[in-house]
C-alpha cells in the first residue's frame, strides 16, 4: 500500500525484511524443538541461534538465481552459520510450514493493532454521543424528513456497528493465529507433531488440526471479510458526516487546520475530503474480501495460486483498514457539531416532523385510521406545497394539534442511553 495510506506501526510488520525476521524466529525454534528430541546437536543449535537475520537485499540478491524465495532465505540465512550446523536448520519441514506459521503470528499481530484502533473508534462514538445524547436533529429517511432524534443517538448506532466488528475482528484473529510445520502434505512424516506443538506455542499460535501442508484459507478470507465489514461501518459514518455537511444543510463540519484550502479555485470550499476518502477506501477493501474468498479453494493439498494474491491483498487490507479506522476517529473525536443549524432544520418546514404524532392523536381518539391519515396527509401536502404553516392547515381540516416540540418524540429515549452506557463502560 502506497505510505499516503499507510501508518508506520502497521506498514512496518508487513516489509519483506519484518517477514525475514519473522522467518528466522520460526526457523531457530524448530530447531530448539529438534533439539529437545535430541535430532539437532546442542552445539549446531547454539550457531543457529547466533546467526543473523538476512538482510532482504540479499534475499533478492538469491532470489534472481534461484527464483524460490524461501530457498534463497535458507541460503542467506545459513551463510552466517558453520557448514556442519547448517545443515541442521530446516529439517524435516517443507517451505510453507515456514511461511503459513510466520503468516500466523504477523497476522495475529495485524489483527491486534487494528482492534486496538476500532476500540478506540468504539470509545470516540459513544463518548461523542453521549455528549450529543440530547442534541436534537431531525431523523432522515429515504433522505427526506421524518421524526425528531437526536445527533447522539445517531453516534451511538455507529458505535455498536463498529462494536460488532470489533468482535467479528476478535473472532477472526483467533481463526488466523494458527501455524502447522507438518510436512509436504501434512501427515508428519519427517517431522515430530511436537516440533509443531513447540514452535507454535512459543509463537502464541493454535494449530492446524488437519493441515494440508498449508493452513486453511477460509481464515484468511474470515478476517479480510471482517475488516471490510468494519469498513463498511465506517463508511456508513463518512456517508452521514457528508450528508450533513452540505452547505444547504451543514449541521456538522470536519475538523480543520487553521492553514486549510479547500478548493484551488474557490476560497470558500470546506469539502468532507476526509469523509470522502473513507468512502474510497471502504471500496478496496470490499474489492480484497472478494479476493480473499476466492483464495479459499486450491487444488489438492495445495498449489501456489493463492500466494501472489495474499502478498498484496492481505498486507493492504489490513494497512487500509488500520489507516482507515485511525482516521475515523480522529474525525469523530474533532467533528463540529452545530445544534441550532439541527433545530432549526427540524422547524424549518412549519411542523411536518411531527405529522405522526397528531396522527397517532387522533386514532387515540377515535378516528377512523383511512379517515385521520387522509385529513393529516392533505395538510401536510398543504404545508409541503404551499409553504403554509402545517398546524394552521390541520386547523382547517378540523383537527386542533396539541402543541409539539421535538423533545415530545424522545420519552423512552432513556432506554436506549441505558445501552449505551453499557457499551461505553467497556473503554477505549
Amino acid at each position: 500500500m502506497i505510505s499516503r495510506y499507510s501508518l508506520p506501526e502497521m506498514a512496518g510488520l508487513w516489509s519483506d525484511q519484518a517477514r525475514y525476521d519473522t522467518w528466522a524466529k520460526v526457523e531457530v525454534l524448530a530447531s530448539c524443538a529438534q533439539s529437545i528430541l535430541g535430532r539437532v546437536p546442542v552445539c549446531a543449535l547454539a550457531d543457529i541461534r547466533r546467526a543473523k537475520v538476512p538482510s532482504a537485499m540479499r534475499v533478492a540478491e538469491l532470489e534472481r538465481e534461484r527464483d524460490h524465495e524461501i530457498l534463497s532465505f535458507l541460503a542467506a540465512f545459513c551463510e552466517d552459520i558453520p557448514e556442519d550446523s547448517a545443515r541442521w536448520v530446516h529439517l524435516g519441514m517443507t517451505s510453507y510450514d515456514l511461511v503459513d506459521t510466520a503468516l500466523g503470528y504477523n497476522l495475529a499481530r495485524a489483527a491486534d493493532l487494528l482492534i486496538r484502533a476500532a476500540v478506540r473508534l468504539r470509545g470516540v462514538l459513544a463518548d461523542r454521543a453521549v455528549e450529543h445524547w440530547d442534541t436534537v436533529c431531525i431523523g432522515r429517511t429515504h433522505g427526506m424528513h421524518a421524526e425528531p432524534t437526536t445527533f447522539g443517538h445517531k453516534l451511538a448506532g455507529f458505535a455498536f456497528a463498529v462494536d460488532r466488528s470489533v468482535q467479528r475482528l476478535e473472532a477472526a484473529r483467533e481463526a488466523v493465529a494458527v501455524g502447522t510445520i507438518s510436512g509436504s502434505v501434512g501427515t508428519y512424516a519427517l517431522i515430530d507433531p511436537f516440533v509443531e506443538e513447540y514452535v507454535c506455542a512459543e509463537l502464541g499460535l493454535g494449530v492446524e488440526p488437519v493441515p494440508s501442508q498449508v493452513v486453511a484459507r477460509d481464515r484468511h478470507a474470515q478476517l479480510v471479510a471482517a475488516v471490510a465489514t468494519l469498513g463498511a461501518c465506517i463508511e456508513q459514518i463518512a456517508t452521514e458526516v457528508r450528508l450533513l455537511s452540505r452547505t444547504e444543510v451543514r449541521e456538522v463540519e470536519e475538523p480543520r487546520t487553521a492553514g486549510y484550502q479547500g478548493s484551488s479555485a474557490m476560497p470558500h470550499k470546506r469539502n468532507p475530503t476526509t469523509s470522502e476518502r473513507l468512502v474510497g477506501l471502504a471500496r478496496l477493501l470490499r474489492g480484497y474480501a472478494g479476493t480473499t474468498l476466492e483464495d479459499i479453494a486450491l487444488w489438492h493439498e495445495r498449489d501456489l495460486s493463492h500466494s501472489s494474491i495474499e502478498r498484496v491483498a492481505i498486507p493492504d487490507a489490513l494497512i487500509v483498514a488500520h489507516y482507515q479506522t485511525t482516521a475515523a476517529a480522529d474525525l469523530v473525536a474533532g467533528l463540529e457539531i452545530f445544534p441550532d443549524r439541527m433545530r432549526a432544520a427540524i422547524e424549518c418546514s412549519g411542523g411536518l416532523a411531527y405529522s405522526s404524532a397528531v396522527l397517532t392523536d387522533l386514532l387515540e381518539g377515535g378516528t377512523d385510521r383511512e379517515r385521520a391519515y387522509r385529513a393529516v396527509q392533505v395538510a401536510a401536502n398543504g404545508a409541503s406545497r404551499g409553504g403554509q404553516d402545517f398546524i394552521t392547515l390541520l386547523k382547517a381540516e378540523g383537527i386542533d394539534a396539541r402543541a409539539l416540540r421535538p423533545e415530545c418524540f424522545l420519552l423512552h429515549h432513556d432506554v436506549i442511553f441505558k445501552r449505551l452506557e453499557t457499551l461505553r463502560d467497556l473503554g477505549h
